[in-house]
């Protein structure tokens, strides 16, 4: 859906902010924040890009993290919808990807079912963001032909991850929020044919200026996530390898 030039109507735009270095909000994303009459954002969008939001913009926090939710979603979509029915228009914004584990379509569902009106900006995935800052190519000719971003929240709803069709040689993995369950992944990916010393990497608050590279082995898996914390990346696959050779941020 379009919005009108003077959102005289209710109207949502669900933002992605990108995995946390400013320069990489888009041109839209940057127009959106700085005129928004309402910003509903979350614990991943870093202070950097919070300080480029409309100085006269309400700004209202919902952020998550595991096993604590400051708002519960049912009522981040209740939020959403009583603003846009202010006919202020609201900036819904997302740290990364607002479709990539953002549940940006669960948020976008409500506004449907309450008949307002929504545009989505797309954000730079944390996994392309930070990978390209630690000189990690997600893909490569020599090490990997495909890759697979998966939520660290390994079940859901009594379904299990598909871990044989994980461990293929030629793949890279990509673990979003995954640090908690680091010994889990290590268990599952070696148990279906992974070798323990398939390279491996845990990128810490990735494209900012305390970003930080752990690399080892997947049998060390468990023991790198310990020294991590969080937000950080996970990724498995031996791309890792070309970390030394190709890092260029933060030298």
């Amino acid at each position: 859906m379009q919005a009108t030039s003077s959102h005289a109507r209710p109207f949502v735009s669900l933002v992605g902010a990108g995995p946390g270095d400013p320069d990489l909000l888009t041109v839209k994303a940057l127009r959106l924040i700085q005129s928004a009459d309402v910003v509903v954002y979350d614990r991943l969008v870093s202070e950097e890009i919070m300080a480029l939001v409309n100085p006269q913009a309400e700004l209202l926090f919902v952020g998550k993290k595991l096993n604590h939710h400051c708002v519960p979603q049912e009522q981040i979509n209740k939020i959403l919808v009583d603003k846009a029915l202010q006919n202020k228009h609201v900036v819904r914004l997302k740290g990364g990807d607002p479709f990539i584990f953002g549940r940006g379509g669960e948020e976008l569902a409500t506004l449907v079912d309450h008949h307002i009106a929504f545009e989505v900006v797309p954000g730079i995935t944390a996994a392309s963001g930070c990978s390209a800052y630690a000189g990690i190519p997600l893909t490569h000719r020599d090490h990997a032909q495909s890759v697979q971003f998966i939520t660290g929240h390994l079940k859901q709803q009594g379904q299990d991850i598909d871990w044989p069709s994980l461990a293929h040689t030629n793949h890279t993995l990509v673990f979003y929020m995954g640090l908690k369950q680091a010994p889990v992944i290590r268990q599952n990916l070696i148990c279906h044919g992974l070798a323990i010393d398939t390279p491996c990497a845990i990128i810490e608050r990735g494209t900012t200026a305390k970003q930080r590279v752990l690399t080892g082995k997947l049998s060390e898996l468990e023991q790198l996530a310990a020294q991590a914390i969080s937000p950080s990346l996970i990724i498995v696959g031996t791309v890792t390898r070309l970390h030394q050779q190709l890092n260029w941020f933060n030298k």
